[in-house]
């Protein structure tokens, strides 16, 4: 297993012709001279993350913010425009996606459909073995050439002696020659008898793969591959479904399959991208926790992307939240829900999302509003000097409204929507004084509330986020 380290990875795109004229349109337009160029679209920008030994991290964020192709990226199926990635000890940037030791699970399962479960799940460990072979191979190629560097070397300073001491040597050289000729006489032989060997058993283990067990021709290689394979089949309880095809499985049954290939390889690095998108809310859950079990038994690093926050805050050890190819914040889920970085963070982790309200402040701890107005608690009296007589955004949780008699430090609104889920019940209500200020509010199941009916709603004050309107930014309590 190995840490993952990206270093201000950087990843655009080329505009194609139409994307490239408007975009130099805009720059002609533009009253600054350093107005962006027009000639690519930058995807990822400045990404510095560290994923610890064992870690299982999660990239989540909307629709195109960038985190598909930063996975991408680290499986070697992108090309970074500019950074550095690291596994471990090596710096894999120039190294093609099979040398990086990393499995990836897509969101579609690729499957080979002509391929029964136990051949899908042998098809990488299969392949790595001849990948293996070849390396071997070629090392073995390259010290022959190495060996024949020393003899032409040789051969030159031979040449250089004198004429007398050349004379003598001629004979003992012409019986070195006569012995090394025997010697690779005999080895090229046995290399061809061991090539001539191996090739055999691999068209015997081809051919004899559709019999019956008992009849099939088993090596030494494709014994252990079995192995691997019924193992890692035993971990995914999918040993009854290895004779069958891909067309004869269930969606959750797919993922597992795809879920296995990966595994059965023992890379250093899982990456994963959506791979629950295509299940059901039942199954999703199931497949969800089967995961994170996996994951903590075999303790490989694993990267996770998902634009689903529910799978996010229950899967990972940390969550990194991106947000137009950059990140926003990275941190534990409960840090993450309690202490949002900034606006978008706030708003996007939570379900239903936070609600905001542009609000005034007045030293020394005063929040006021046209609906309501009441007094901060102490901790937040240093923070906030520098806003005195400044505007703020108030953001507030729907769990953390109430239903309360009516106060100036309360909220008048009327209930358009009711929403009952059964062990709660949603509410989308507008403040009474100004319909277009929507909010949502969670309330007990037990509370029976109907469309049209006004409410008066508590804010709970040690509850409550504040942000910096400019800058977005949250502003923390002492």
């Amino acid at each position: 297993m190995a840490q993952v380290v990206l270093e201000n990875i950087y990843k655009s795109f080329p505009l194609r012709q139409g994307e490239q004229e408007k975009a130099a349109n805009n720059v002609a337009k533009s009253v600054s001279p350093e107005a962006p160029g027009s000639t690519s679209n930058s995807v990822l920008r400045r990404i510095n993350l560290t994923v610890g030994d064992g870690e299982f991290m999660v990239l989540v964020g909307p629709s195109g913010c960038g985190k598909s192709t930063l996975l991408r990226s680290i499986a070697g199926l992108e090309v970074l425009t500019a950074g550095n990635i690291w596994i471990g000890d090596r710096l894999v940037n120039d190294l093609p996606p099979k040398d990086r030791d990393i499995a990836m699970v897509f969101q579609n399962y690729a499957l080979y459909p002509h391929l029964t479960v136990y051949d899908n799940l042998a098809f990488g460990l299969r392949r790595s073995q001849k990948e293996e072979g070849r390396r071997k191979k070629e090392e073995g190629r390259r010290k022959r050439e190495e060996g024949r560097g020393k003899k032409e070397e040789g051969r030159r300073k031979r040449e250089e002696e004198t004429e007398t001491e050349k004379s003598s040597r001629v004979q003992a050289e012409k019986i070195k020659n006569q012995v090394k000729e025997v010697i690779n006489y005999l080895a090229s032989n046995t290399v061809n008898k061991e090539r001539i060997y191996t090739l055999g058993e691999d068209f015997l283990v081809g051919a004899t793969r559709k019999l019956p067990p008992g009849l099939r021709y088993l090596s030494e290689r494709e014994k252990a591959v079995g192995k691997r394979v019924l193992k890692v089949a035993q971990l995914l309880q999918i040993e009854p479904l290895l004779n069958r095809l891909p067309k004869q499985l269930s969606g959750g049954q797919k993922q597992r399959v795809a879920l296995g290939r990966a595994m059965a390889r023992n890379p250093e690095v899982f990456l994963m991208d959506e791979p629950l998108s295509n299940l059901d809310a039942k199954l999703r859950a199931e497949t969800r926790s089967q995961i994170v079990q996996l994951q903590r038994q075999l303790g490989t690093t694993t990267i996770y992307v998902t634009h689903d926050q529910t799978e996010a805050m229950t899967m990972g050890d940390r969550i990194a939240i991106m947000n137009g190819g950059q990140l926003q914040q990275v941190a534990q889920p409960l840090e993450l829900y309690n202490k949002p970085a900034n606006l978008f963070v706030a708003e996007f982790i939570g379900s239903p999302p936070m609600n905001f309200f542009p609000v005034q402040f007045t030293a020394p701890l005063l929040i006021s509003h046209p609906q309501f107005r009441f007094t901060l608690p102490d901790i937040w009296a240093k923070n906030l000097q520098q806003y005195d007589g400044r505007g703020l955004i108030l953001g507030i949780r729907p769990e953390h409204l109430s239903i309360h008699p009516p106060a100036t430090k309360n909220l008048s609104v009327q209930v358009e929507v009711v929403e009952a889920l059964g062990h709660e019940t949603y509410l989308r209500v507008c403040l009474t004084d100004a319909p277009a200020v929507r909010m949502q509010v969670r309330v007990p199941p037990e509370r029976s509330i109907r469309v049209g009916e006004e409410l008066w709603l508590a804010i709970a004050h040690d509850k409550i986020h504040l942000f910096d309107p400019d800058t977005e930014l949250a502003i923390f309590p002492r």
